[in-house]
């Protein structure tokens, strides 16, 4: 059972993102904020959803939410400032465009760069404790699936219309066969060192 809200006396924004472990692709993070009676019997954990349930509740929280925002940084910022700075500075993106400011920003997560002077805690699991990081949840990862299958027409031939640009055989496999593409991460490791051999030998 969710969690309605942190405390009791402060606006808070709940901030999660989506995309932290795939090898190609932006990352993506939202921030919401929900009103205090809010509830609905599928919200959790959006890694728990069935993808239907997401896309259900993504508009429920869009038309819901006293305010919502999702931001993201793309794969070459990831590749300059790695991927633990970029989740936060999606999550600052998000913030930014909120029309209504927080006073308490809840984190999923055990870390986060302080977003101004607005008080934080991070909650490990939060996303499967508080409703505002639920929501911000399922918004960071539909909106990040609705982006890379975009991408999958540029790019049909890796998949990512089903992995999302998540390290799964096919996708390696594909980056086997094909390379990569300037959508990669090319800080992560693409491909396993025995792929990667057999890849600079071609």
């Amino acid at each position: 059972m969710l969690l309605p809200y942190y405390q009791d006396v402060f606006i808070e924004a709940g901030c999660d993102e989506a995309g932290r472990g795939c090898l190609a692709g932006p990352v993506y993070a939202a921030a919401v904020i929900l009103p205090r009676n809010f509830s609905h019997p599928l919200l959790n954990d959006s890694k728990l959803l069935r993808e239907e349930d997401r896309l259900e509740l993504k508009c429920v929280i869009e038309e819901s939410a006293l305010a919502f925002a999702v931001g993201s940084v793309d794969n070459v910022e990831i590749d300059e400032i790695n991927i633990l700075k970029a989740s936060f500075v999606a999550m600052h993106r998000a913030l930014a465009q909120l029309l209504i400011v927080p006073e308490l920003i809840l984190v999923d997560g055990n870390r986060f760069t302080p977003y101004g002077e607005i008080p934080y805690e991070c909650i490990v699991k939060g996303d499967g404790k508080f409703a505002s990081i639920a929501a911000a949840s399922i918004l960071a990862k539909t909106y990040r699936d609705a982006y890379m299958e975009q991408l999958h027409e540029e790019f049909p031939q890796y998949g990512w219309n089903t992995n999302k640009g998540y390290p799964t055989l096919q996708h390696r496999e594909a980056i086997k066969e094909h390379g990569d593409t300037h959508l990669h991460r090319k800080s992560f490791r693409l491909l396993p060192d025995q792929l990667t051999i057999d890849f600079d030998s071609v």
